[in-house]
């Protein structure tokens, strides 16, 4: 009988170590720490280069409305430019100074008049 309860207790032990065995497991994990860093530091590399894009985007469309306000600003006082050398030309006529002349009770003498050319 002793054979018979010894036989069973090494069956017992035998099959504790088998389920032990089983229970431990390898754990195989998908990436290595390594390529785990690079993963999340290309993550960080493209977070922050979209940010970058989207800021320079933001910077270009206000220089942009800028540009538009000036280049309309130029435009409405090249408008009052032109406007004013119409008024020059019509005020520096002949015939506007010699009226201003006699109104004021000045008299042509043609031995003063000097002929200037213009260039």
């Amino acid at each position: 009988m002793s054979n018979l309860a010894r036989n069973l207790e090494r069956q017992q032990k035998v099959e504790h170590k088998v389920e032990k065995q089983s229970q431990i497991k390898i754990k195989k994990s998908w990436l290595t720490p390594g390529e785990k860093i690079i993963g999340i530091a290309f993550a960080g590399l493209v977070c922050f280069g979209s940010v970058q894009l989207i800021s320079n985007q933001a910077k270009i469309y206000k220089v942009n409305t800028d540009i538009q306000t000036v280049e309309s600003q130029v435009n409405e006082q090249q408008k009052v430019n032109s406007d004013l050398q119409v008024q020059v030309r019509e005020m520096s006529t002949y015939e506007r100074i010699r009226d201003k002349a006699k109104k004021m009770g000045l008299e042509l003498n043609h031995d003063n008049v000097k002929v200037v050319l213009e260039k």
